[in-house]
């Protein structure tokens, strides 16, 4: 679906985001792409999509080279940006405007989605709703569309806490073992039940690839309720219910992923985590 090779870029010379950056993605997930701000997610998701290019290495998304942005390639992705911008269009407009290079699109599938996300009136000028009313439009587009590649930057920023709950449904609903999505977040409290693959990017590094199951089978992760000193913790921190750690799974014994617990524990314990899943590959 998506096979990165060393790739370098950079914005400035003599100032790469990244280098040497391998990463592949498969169909049949929901990836989670975690970072903090400024670590490129976005612009991992535009050389993915073909608005950027990398000066080193290859990019081969749905089987082309990304760059070359082929139209096979084009109307089976869908990047949804996190700042949308919207041209003066009514809704209806819209769908009548964009749906054509999309061939798998559904307009049934796209009133749906709309009436989901409680949007009723289809010729409301969409640069003239909220950001979170443009948002819930455009995400219900996207998934209309029916792209085998669908990438979403940031989607929750902007809703509201319904809206997300609803987004999560959708997103929920939509997802087979044919597509491949990924969303872009910092925002991990909104999408720890929806992602079942999380790569965390670090100073351009990709620090973590790994699906949930196999996150929990390498960690452990569990609160207590009296304050524990305890060496073998990889990551604590306190929160409202006790002590939140992570450990490594050394009896085998299942818990669930903890997102937020687990980011911070790669950021906090980065070579750690990098010797803990390099197990994987002995």
């Amino acid at each position: 679906m998506i096979e990165i090779k060393n790739i370098d870029f950079a914005y400035k010379k003599k100032q790469n985001l990244f280098s040497e950056l391998s990463l592949t993605m498969t169909q049949g997930h929901i990836y989670g792409l975690l970072g903090k701000n400024g670590t490129g997610k976005t612009s991992l998701l535009k050389i993915i999509s073909g608005l950027l290019f990398a000066q080193k290495g290859e990019v081969n998304v749905l089987g082309y080279n990304a760059a070359s942005r082929k139209p096979d390639m084009l109307n089976d992705l869908y990047f949804l940006p996190e700042e949308i911008f919207v041209p003066y269009l009514k809704i209806k407009q819209i769908e009548k405007v964009y749906a054509p290079f999309y061939p798998k699109f559904s307009k049934e599938q796209f009133d749906n989605y709309l009436k989901e996300f409680e949007i009723q009136d289809k010729n409301a000028l969409v640069n003239k709703l909220s950001q979170g009313q443009k948002k819930k439009v455009m995400i219900a587009f996207a998934l209309a569309c029916n792209t085998k590649l669908l990438l979403l930057d940031e989607p929750t920023n902007g809703l509201d806490i319904p809206s997300k709950s609803i987004f999560r449904r959708v997103m929920a609903s939509v997802a087979t073992e044919d597509i491949a999505i990924i969303i872009s977040t910092h925002q991990v409290r909104d999408l720890h039940s929806l992602i079942d693959s999380v790569i965390i990017l670090d100073n351009g590094e990709i620090i973590i690839n790994e699906t949930d199951e196999y996150i929990t089978q390498k960690l452990t992760f569990n609160v207590l309720e009296t304050p524990v000193n305890e060496t073998t913790f990889l990551y604590a921190e306190d929160n409202f219910r006790g002590l939140a750690i992570v450990k490594e799974n050394d009896e085998h014994i299942e818990t669930k992923l903890d997102l937020e617990l687990f980011f911070n524990a790669v950021m906090a314990n980065k070579s750690k985590m990098k010797d803990v899943f390099n197990l994987k590959n002995e």
